[in-house]
């Protein structure tokens, strides 16, 4: 079993920046492939960012690709999300998610989710 911690949400003006972090317990952190994925109020949880268990590769949703930067750090058991020039439909809960092999919306491993507000 993995548990997952995030944390770093909260609110911020249009053009500004927030960082996301979280903790991974209970496994072997450097084996996952990790990722953030976001849901908006009504909308369907959505693929943010993805990076691999080794940090080599990152892929990125179209929509936040050159504002959103995503990095671990294995030695802590940590994963980040830099967000940078937010815009208001950044809006929405932010989730950590966790796999041994593909990250995607059917993660076997997910964090409670962090609120993010971007006010226009």
């Amino acid at each position: 079993q993995v548990q997952l911690v995030e944390s770093g949400g909260g609110l911020v003006q249009a053009g500004g920046s927030l960082s996301l972090s979280c903790v991974a317990s209970g496994s072997t952190f450097s084996n996952l492939n990790m990722g953030w994925f976001r849901q908006a109020p009504g909308k369907e949880r959505e693929f943010v960012a993805h990076i691999s268990w080794t940090g080599a590769v990152t892929s990125y949703a179209e929509s936040v690709k050159g504002r959103f930067t995503i990095s671990r750090d294995n030695g802590k058991n940590a994963v980040y999300l830099q967000m940078n020039s937010l815009k208001p439909e950044d809006t929405a809960v932010y989730y950590c998610a966790a796999d041994r092999y593909v990250v995607s919306v059917r993660a076997d491993y997910w964090g409670q989710g962090t609120q993010v507000t971007v006010s226009s």
